[in-house]
């Protein structure tokens, strides 16, 4: 049974990975093939990356991958192990696909309301799935994670003001209108990565009332650098005691949490809810490294 187990999770990740590449591949193809040929920028490190390739002529794939490295090191050090081999294995992905691509026909041209939803969805698409999957393709979100735990700022309103920055330096490259396009494009990718990823900034509470409490908070701890906290429950039919754990995570660790919970008892009750932002108390997370 333990090797069965063992052989579905190496297959599993093996095609969390293959789906990463693939939403690095479609990302790379709204960039190439809608957005750059129309002067019109990503947001994030992809869209420093752009400006950077514009200005220096250096390949847009060798820039992409040389400024996330370091905030690769953030999502290692500060989500795990997991999520900062799969943002690598997109991201890598993402740098192969837009020099690929490079010279590929665009498929939208002139019509900027069209180049802005076209490219705004197809890279909404492409960054969801590898989110969805425990990836990331651009650093911007990792470094809003760790500032919103330095600074008294929720992780949606860094990664604002994160991506305000960014577009004021595609202004100087694409001009404002481009930098305004930018946005729009930014804006409609954004929100169909929540609908793909179903989550795209804040944190998440999960309760979880399990037989193993004592294991499931440890492994919590140890796997994630979370606490949690007890509430002791009572079942309406059975009047039996339980003890209903609370956590709140931030959303790139939620497929973690799932496999956890998943591993230590398949047939826990889970609620999970959205939470717009946190701020105070112990949610700072320990050194899981």
């Amino acid at each position: 049974m333990k090797k069965e187990n063992k052989q579905t999770a190496v297959w599993s990740a093996v095609l969390r990975g293959l789906i990463v590449i693939i939403g690095a591949f479609i990302t790379a193809y709204g960039l190439e093939a809608v957005l750059i040929p129309n002067n019109v920028s990503d947001g994030g490190v992809t869209g420093l990356s752009i400006v950077g390739s514009k200005v220096f002529g250096l390949p847009l794939g060798l820039l992409i991958g040389v400024l996330n490295i370091p905030f690769v090191y953030l999502g290692y050090k500060q989500i795990g192990k997991s999520f900062a081999i799969y943002s690598v294995i997109g991201i890598a992905s993402l740098a192969v696909g837009t020099v690929v691509m490079h010279h590929i026909t665009p498929i939208v041209e002139g019509d900027t309301l069209l180049v802005t939803v076209v490219g705004g969805i197809i890279i909404g698409l492409g960054m969801g799935l590898a989110l969805r999957n425990g990836g990331a393709l651009d650093g911007i979100d990792m470094l809003a994670v760790l500032l919103s735990r330095k600074l008294p700022f929720g992780t949606s309103d860094l990664i604002l003001f994160l991506n305000v920055f960014v577009f004021i330096v595609v202004s100087t490259v694409f001009g404002l209108q481009g930098a305004i396009l930018s946005g729009i494009a930014y804006f409609i990718a954004s929100k169909v990565i929540h609908i793909v990823e179903e989550g795209l900034s804040g944190a998440k509470t999960f309760k979880i009332i399990t037989k193993h409490p004592e294991m499931m908070i440890e492994t919590i701890r140890d796997r994630l650098g979370r606490g949690a906290t007890y509430s002791v429950v009572q079942g309406g039919y059975s009047n039996e005691h339980f003890k209903e754990i609370t956590c709140v995570i931030n959303r790139l660790e939620e497929r973690k949490m799932k496999e956890i919970i998943r591993e230590i008892d398949e047939n826990a009750f889970i609620m999970v809810y959205e939470v717009a932002e946190v701020k105070g108390g112990s949610f700072k997370k320990k050194d899981i490294h």
